[in-house]
């Protein structure tokens, strides 16, 4: 899909977010794009993987990558829902992403403005430019309404 609209993106990446909630999934969906073209969009599915890797943003990456065929997408943003923990932090400092845009902050598993802050990290090799917030409403509220329906 084409778009030059990072909310039109993130709109994309809260769909997968919501298909991940609808399977019993933590509803976080990511999109990754590359010169305006949505190249790879996944919403988590560690439950159904039986894999705690398989974070949306691991997967998009991943698809990416194998697309592409190299390990470094440095002309690729990210769209995630909810601030990436400390893997899919290292992950996207390992694949050069160029930018990454999040929804909601993660005061407990977050990693980017939240916790380690790994851009922040003196070891950190490469730091993305990265636009918190985008979406954060819509994100926020499909954490809140999957995780009240399971309590």
């Amino acid at each position: 899909m084409r778009s030059t609209s990072r909310a039109g993106f993130m709109d994309l990446a809260l769909a997968e977010a919501g298909k991940a909630g609808a399977r019993g999934e933590v509803p976080v969906g990511a999109v990754l794009v590359r010169g305006g073209v949505v190249i790879a969009a996944d919403g988590n599915r560690t439950r159904e993987r039986a894999d705690p890797s398989a974070h949306a943003e691991m997967l998009v990456v991943r698809a990416a990558a194998a697309l592409i065929g190299s390990d470094r997408l440095p002309d690729c943003d990210l769209y995630v829902t909810l601030e990436p923990c400390t893997m899919c932090a290292g992950l996207i400092a390992w694949a050069r992403l160029r930018r990454l845009y999040y929804g909601a902050a993660d005061p407990k598993g977050g990693a980017v403005e939240s916790g380690v802050r790994f851009f922040a990290q003196p070891s950190c090799h490469h730091r993305p430019d990265i636009y918190g917030g985008l979406g954060e409403r819509a994100a926020a509220q499909l954490l809140r309404d999957f995780f009240a329906g399971r309590r």
